[in-house]
């Protein structure tokens, strides 16, 4: 097997030289550096990653927590994608991650924070998960890094998609379209939840609207058939909403069908609008009006987070990061 050593001597310099070529260290010469890389290429050495275990006391494994109640995994478009820069940007850094389980089914299962130690994980994004589980406040309430995505936790970094921005850019967008019976249909509870239905509440209110319980309606995230149920419920009122917003793109193209289905055209009788930005919600017949939000950036920011409180704890602040989407006007909303 090829070692550092070796390396070193074919090409004629020291093992601290080699070292710092292979981590990039500015006061080694460019090409210097591209010889020994050359030479570690073609030599085959690959470093010994226990070996560097032990040297910075890290294993370069990042532990992710991904537990979503839809049963949509991994082809979640919001989630996928955080996962997806999340991961991009760890192994940038030179970490690995692992999916956290404590699946019922195994015989050997452990909490989430048995098997962050088990596993000897250097920190722990949680994409999604029920933050009133046990175990899921026992990971949070442990001395391991751990950073959030879209909540709040006393002592912990968290990475928010602007959910409050986002519904106050949405509302006001339908709004100056002349909309006032305004619907939302919200998902299931959560903070994400809470921030855009609070903020749905204080925009009527601010706008001197006043909103009939009948037009705030409990829905299900990513459910476009429940979607489609209510949509025909607020249709049959006495006085139907002029546009609906729905919990998220799937939901709106649920209600998007319903709607068609009864003859009905879009915008011309009725507006709809999305809140997420997936990729289908520009390619629907009319083009959806929803609020892209910004996941990548959101991936991205909670991997320099959790790397950030391992390999620097005492210089990373705990705070709440904000990564702003923007309006896609689309076309499913008219004007009145």
């Amino acid at each position: 097997m090829v070692s550092m050593k070796d390396i070193a001597a074919v090409c004629g310099v020291s093992v601290a030289t080699v070292s710092k070529a292979l981590n990039n260290h500015d006061d080694i010469s460019e090409e210097t550096k591209n010889e020994i890389k050359r030479m570690v290429k073609e030599l085959g050495y690959h470093p010994n990653s226990s070996a560097r275990a032990l040297k910075t006391n890290r294993s370069y494994n990042l532990g992710v927590l991904y537990k979503e109640a839809s049963g949509s995994g991994l082809t979640h478009d919001y989630f996928s994608k955080v996962l997806e820069s999340f991961r991009n940007e760890a192994e940038r850094n030179g970490y690995d991650i692992t999916f956290l389980s404590n699946s019922k089914n195994r015989k050997d299962r452990m909490s989430y924070l048995e098997h962050s130690i088990y596993r000897g994980m250097d920190g722990v994004m949680i994409a999604v998960a029920d933050y009133k589980d046990s175990e899921v406040i026992e990971l949070l309430q442990s001395s391991l890094p751990v950073v959030a995505i879209d909540y709040v936790y006393n002592g912990r970094i968290s990475v928010l998609s602007s959910n409050v921005k986002g519904m106050e850019e949405l509302l006001g967008y339908i709004y100056s379209q002349g909309h006032r019976r305004i619907a939302y249909m919200y998902g299931e509870e959560s903070m994400v939840t809470t921030n855009r239905l609070s903020t749905y509440y204080r925009f009527m209110r601010e706008k001197g609207i006043d909103v009939s319980d009948e037009y705030v309606c409990e829905g299900k995230y990513r459910d476009s058939h429940i979607a489609g149920v209510i949509t025909n419920r607020l249709l049959d009122l006495k006085q139907p909403p002029t546009c609906i917003v729905y919990a998220d793109d799937f939901a709106a193209i649920g209600g998007m069908n319903a709607i068609k289905d009864r003859g009905l055209k879009i915008p011309k009788d009725i507006s709809v609008a999305g809140f997420d930005g997936i990729t289908m919600a520009g390619q629907l017949e009319p083009k959806l009006t929803t609020y892209w939000q910004n996941t990548e950036q959101m991936g991205i920011e909670a991997a320099k987070k959790l790397i950030s409180l391992i390999e620097t704890p005492k210089e990373t602040a705990i705070v709440q990061c904000v990564i702003s989407g923007k309006l896609v006007e689309g076309s499913s909303v008219g004007k009145i």
